[in-house]
């Protein structure tokens, strides 16, 4: 039983109901509908669960090029996969000069309700483009990255991103929650059947969701010719979340005359992050740099 109790707490970490040091907490006081009762735990691969004080980890370049992104990690609503996903890709981004934020957002079922993680996905845009000259950011050069269901979360706030989702509570909610770009990598985008066979969306709407509750939270339905340009990248091969996610946002984009690149993998499945060596998908970062460059959010490459 000792061995299994130390084991236990190897294996997670709380943070004493407190965002770690060093983050940029998102709300002043509590934050709207309220937060899982804490402390935040963190296992130690990097899974976040019980998130009591939504917040942003901040990457600072040297050198930043004045661009910045927000980056929203996966694991179905359930827990936050940041040590495989936003993490990693964090010190990638920071690496090319980019300011990389990680968001790090209340869960569903954990307190706070289903507005929660979209609360938090506005609140978060808000943050950092009220404080861009802080982090040396131009304002209009400030993105969104979501993985899986943190595609969800992210694509939801590119497609309803000044939709109040929660009463202001300060004048960082007079700034625009609008992504400049929204990146989308093996996304869950639709609840709509067939292709609701999500962990998110069980986590989000239940087992026998209204009509009307999968189409509030189908992002492709949502889409308009304020929608951000979008990068989307996606196996074809994905078991978790089906292709057609990808197929149908890319669809909603071109009919509303939004910029779109879509980029469809033979082979990787789900949940690659930055891809694995040698795979399909670790092709996307050089694919985004250069997605970045060809829309002037990044300056091109020298030579």
């Amino acid at each position: 039983m000792k061995r299994l109790m130390r084991l236990c707490l190897v294996l997670v970490h709380l943070h004493a109901g407190a965002a770690p040091a060093g983050a940029l907490v998102l709300w002043p006081g509590a934050p709207p509908g309220g937060a899982a009762p804490g402390p935040q735990r963190d296992s130690a691969k990097g899974s976040i669960t019980q998130v009591d004080q939504p917040y942003l980890l901040v990457h600072r370049p040297v050198q930043p090029n004045g661009t910045a992104i927000v980056l929203v990690s996966g694991g179905g609503y359930a827990h936050i996969e940041a040590g495989r996903e936003s993490g990693p890709a964090a010190d990638w981004l920071q690496a090319q000069g980019i300011t990389a934020f990680e968001l790090v957002y209340r869960l569903p079922q954990e307190g706070g309700g289903v507005a929660a993680p979209f609360q938090d996905g506005q609140r978060a845009m808000r943050v950092v483009r009220a404080r861009a000259a802080e982090w040396r950011i131009d304002p209009a050069r400030i993105g969104i990255l979501g993985f899986s269901a943190g595609a969800h979360l992210a694509g939801m706030t590119a497609v309803q991103a000044d939709g109040f989702r929660y009463t202001p509570v300060d004048a960082i909610d007079g700034v625009s929650a609008r992504p400049d770009f929204a990146v989308l990598l093996y996304p869950v985008l639709t609840m709509q059947r067939p292709f609701d066979t999500t962990h998110a969306k069980k986590q989000l709407l239940g087992s026998h969701p209204t009509p009307a509750a999968r189409d509030a939270l189908s992002v492709e339905l949502h889409v308009d010719a304020r929608t951000p340009p979008t990068f989307i990248a996606q196996a074809q091969d994905d078991t978790i979340a089906p292709p057609e996610n990808s197929l149908l946002m890319a669809a909603a984009l071109r009919r509303a005359g939004v910029p779109v690149e879509l980029h469809q993998f033979q082979h990787g499945g789900h949940g690659w992050g930055l891809g694995k060596p040698g795979s399909e998908p670790a092709a996307w970062p050089q694919l985004l740099l250069a997605w970045l460059r060809s829309h002037g959010w990044m300056a091109q490459a020298p030579g």
